[in-house]
């Protein structure tokens, strides 16, 4: 088993990892980071939990550390996931290795931001974010050559593309390093065109989720789902994510949770970026159980130990489905992904299905006819229940039993 020491990493990171309790890389890291110190292009799928940030934070730091001019770029879709690459890659720094660095995100003051981007070699945010900056002169980026974009499947349906374009744009010449859990024709095209001959890294099979997380699906009706998910939270020890459609569905149902005497807090893209950091901070805390969150959370929210993954309502993009659910099972551990399916939710239910496994087969719609047998059916079993007493029912002096 290959180890970090047999990279041509520098001293200072490698004591960084030492001191991390990291001696030995996983999958996608084993793949990516000889090549990226090599200086080539990567375009890299790996599912979420496998150790990504990592996998291109290493080689970027590396870089920064024998290259004293240069700067470098990550891009992510998310104010939580740009914060969570930006502490994991300080954490690969040191006394000896130090990184100006500026976190570039909405919600945060441009004043902060000014301040930061001083003297910044490491810039990282949202494309939104900086492009703002670019287009105030604040943000120049001369001297970057070395440019990540991470969860770039993420970014692309946020809208970010033409973003993504014009923050690439303003780069010199630079090394690129392009991650994604799913790899759609659109992130092929980018590649294309702003990849310079990119090594194809595939850390497991694409579009699947991790091996560890078990998967269930309960079948329910719209009515039923939250008397459902308060049994199926009872059953559950550990902390649970809990995945819903709208901003509002998540005040009202953590409300709902409180009131019934369950610990849980909500999270969305209308809190306040401060409000944010302090519910997942209280999260991280296991200061509550229950985490109920729009898909502002579905990427860039790296609890080691979340256990369960509830889909309360199904998400509108299938990808979504694959990184909601690997919010569990993250580094190796196990972890659980519980989906309700109510009859609108079919249709959405066979993509997802269909995004997993290519051969799935669609489901058959019901007609009318199927509706009238199952009707048929149900007064066939009422039939057999009646004849099943050892005395003869009087049918019309029967009174049905009060339930």
């Amino acid at each position: 088993m290959k180890k970090f020491s047999d990279f041509n990493l520098t001293s200072p990171i490698l004591n960084a990892l030492k001191n991390l309790n990291l001696s030995e890389p996983t999958p996608i890291q084993l793949l990516s980071i000889p090549l990226a110190v090599e200086g080539r292009d990567l375009l890299g799928t790996a599912q979420t939990g496998t150790g990504k940030t990592f996998a291109f934070g290493i080689p970027l730091v590396n870089h920064l550390a024998l290259n004293k001019e240069s700067g470098a770029l990550i891009l992510t879709p998310t104010r939580e996931l740009a914060l969570q690459v930006l502490t994991a890659l300080k954490s690969l720094t040191s006394k000896d290795n130090l990184l100006n660095a500026a976190l570039l995100i909405g919600g945060d003051p441009i004043q902060k931001q000014l301040k930061q981007l001083k003297n910044a070699r490491l810039v990282v945010g949202t494309p939104g974010r900086m492009k703002d900056h670019l287009k105030r002169k604040s943000l120049n980026l001369k001297h970057f050559d070395f440019l990540v974009l991470d969860e770039t499947d993420r970014m692309l349906d946020m809208g970010f593309l033409e973003d993504i374009k014009a923050i690439i744009e303003k780069l010199p010449s630079h090394q690129t390093l392009l991650f994604s859990a799913t790899l759609p024709k659109n992130i092929s095209d980018l590649a294309q065109k702003f990849l310079n001959k990119p090594e194809r890294i595939n850390a497991g099979k694409e579009n699947s989720p991790i091996v560890n997380i078990t998967q269930e699906v309960r079948n329910i009706s719209q009515k039923e789902k939250y008397d459902q998910l308060k049994i199926e939270l009872l059953e559950r020890t550990g902390s649970i994510v809990l995945f819903v459609k709208t901003k509002r569905s998540a005040d009202k149902i953590a409300l709902q949770l409180r009131k019934d005497k369950l610990n849980a807090e909500a999270i969305h893209g209308d809190l306040r970026q401060t409000k944010r950091e302090k519910v997942l901070m209280k999260f991280r805390k296991n200061q509550f159980q229950i985490l109920v969150a729009t898909d502002v959370a579905a990427r860039g929210l790296d609890i080691p130990l979340i256990e369960h993954v509830i889909n309360y309502d199904i998400p509108q993009n299938p990808e979504d489905y694959i990184h909601r659910i690997g919010r569990t099972a993250r580094a190796g551990a196990k972890g659980s992904a519980l989906t309700f399916l109510t009859p609108a939710d079919q249709k959405n239910w066979y993509l997802i299905e269909k995004l997993l496994n290519p051969n799935a087969e669609a489901p058959k719609r019901q007609t009318d006819s199927r509706r009238k047998k199952v009707k048929k059916s149900f007064k066939k079993f009422h039939k057999m229940t009646f004849k099943s007493g050892r005395k003869k029912t009087n049918k019309k002096n029967y009174t049905p039993a009060k339930s």
